[in-house]
């Protein structure tokens, strides 16, 4: 043993106060996707299981799983092992290197991915994966073009904002936008954006995706979210995985599926694609791309996973990607724990049945406040919309109000739910509800009271628009 590890580490906690720890980070730190002056971040000192503690030692339900990525809850003892192990036995080797964590993740999620995904590359998170996926689709097909959505998020660096359909994209126009990026319209049922109503529109949305596809001169792939994740969880109907993967075979184009947050039993299934397309044979993407819960987001790891066919491509032709960080041996072996503990869990079952109690006490919610105009989800993975008024379907707020640094009406709420203890994602005009996989039904019904209480500053809102 090292004589380092035998040296006492004497802890923060007993040389800052809490008042201090934030006073810092606020200093020395940007908060992200907002204006600095209002940001006043909470100190959290613990977590576990689906609570986490502040400095002054009040207690949380996460009812977002933080960002939408700790689905097995705060300290799971088996994921916190597999980091001490491997901290003690190899914490990092270049990614030139074969390893065991290496080899025995990637047998692993042969067993978990859609079927027809054989070949992987890692990286340290969801925008990273994406990044790989689109040089890897423009290298492969050598096209230019990629098609994305509205209201869609693929990450936070250059060619990943690039692709990103919702206005987080606009303060960093024209680069942004000079990625090679197409924008499609949303799948949106509750209000569509070409105006059309479904069933009897034919999915006119993936006819006008063909549209652009067929009109432009060389697009390599298209990268949708299964169920879109912070834009408002948009589930698409049961035909439109199945017409979107038959346009990309027919156009020759790739279909990149973004399960960075629909991904790892958040939807009731390993991976969004799986609900669709099973009397077929399962809609398979020719990349598959995510993170956040392949870890629980312990620590940070991506992936980026492509079929056997396109990785054959690169025996011949130059692999032109990599990073320091590629396959770092301190995110793979989290990864092969969290898989485990979600099959001895059988945390994706219990997602659905979970789930179902979920989505009825959410919906029980909308007939009892003019607020809500829509509640959607699948699995532990929903959303409830808030609306000026049901006819109109006009959100409370709009993106340009986050970008003018106004408060929003589902901060509000979501400040009086923590209040409540109970914290809960607010995007623009709806809420993100993400708890961990293994929460309980009383914990499901202490969240769903807090938001029910919460949800009169909403509901008085409404009211006062006459």
């Amino acid at each position: 043993m090292s004589e380092l590890s035998t040296l006492p580490i004497e802890p923060l906690s007993a040389t800052m106060t809490s008042e201090e720890v934030v006073a810092a980070t606020k200093q020395f730190n940007y908060g992200t996707w907002r204006y600095q002056k209002s940001w006043n971040p909470l100190h959290v000192v613990d977590a576990e299981g689906c609570y986490f503690t502040d400095a002054a030692g009040r207690r949380y339900l996460d009812f977002s799983s933080q960002l939408m990525c700790v689905n097995l809850g705060h300290k799971n003892p088996a994921v916190i092992r597999a980091i001490q192990e491997q901290a003690a036995t190899l914490p990092y080797v270049m990614p030139g290197y074969a390893t065991t964590t290496r080899a025995g993740l990637s047998k692993l999620l042969l067993e978990v991915l859609p079927a027809g995904l054989e070949k992987f590359f890692f990286t340290t998170s969801g925008t990273e994966a994406n990044e790989a996926a689109f040089k890897i689709a423009r290298m492969y097909t050598g096209k230019t073009k990629i098609i994305a959505r509205y209201r869609s998020y693929h990450g936070s660096t250059m060619a990943s904002i690039g692709a990103t359909g919702d206005p987080r994209r606009w303060p960093l126009e024209p680069g942004a936008k000079g990625q090679g990026f197409l924008f499609a319209p949303e799948v949106n049922c509750y209000k569509c954006p070409i105006k059309h109503t479904y069933p009897g529109c034919n999915t006119a949305c993936a006819d006008y995706l063909e549209h652009m596809i067929e009109n432009e001169s060389d697009v390599a792939a298209v990268v949708v979210e299964p169920v879109v994740g912070t834009n408002g969880v948009l589930i698409p109907p049961p035909e439109y995985f199945p017409r979107l993967r038959e346009i990309c075979d027919r156009r020759g184009v790739l279909l990149i599926a973004d399960e960075v947050m629909s991904g790892w039993g958040r939807t009731g299934e390993w991976f969004a694609v799986d609900h669709w397309g099973k009397d077929s044979g399962g809609i398979k993407p020719d990349m598959l791309v995510t993170a956040k819960g392949i870890t629980s987001a312990y620590v940070p790891l991506g992936v980026c996973a492509t079929t056997a066919k396109i990785a054959a491509y690169f025996d011949d032709h130059y692999f032109a990607h990599g990073h320091t960080y590629e396959a770092h041996p301190m995110t793979l072996a989290p990864a092969v724990a969290a898989i485990h503990e979600m099959q001895r869990l059988d945390l994706v079952a219990r997602s659905r049945a979970m789930g179902s109690y979920l989505g009825e006490k959410l919906h029980a919610l909308k007939a009892r406040h003019p607020s809500i105009g829509e509640v959607r989800g699948l699995g532990l993975f929903w959303a409830v919309e808030l609306v000026k008024d049901h006819g109109s379907k006009a959100p409370l707020n709009s993106m340009q109000d986050k970008i003018d640094g106004k408060v929003a009406v589902v901060e509000k709420v979501a400040a009086e739910m923590m209040k409540r203890g109970v914290t809960i994602q607010a995007w623009i005009s709806h809420f993100v509800i993400a708890p961990p996989l293994i929460i309980e039904k009383e914990e499901i019904d202490f969240a769903v009271d807090a938001l029910d209480q919460s949800l009169g500053i909403a509901d008085e809102y409404v009211a006062s628009l006459g």
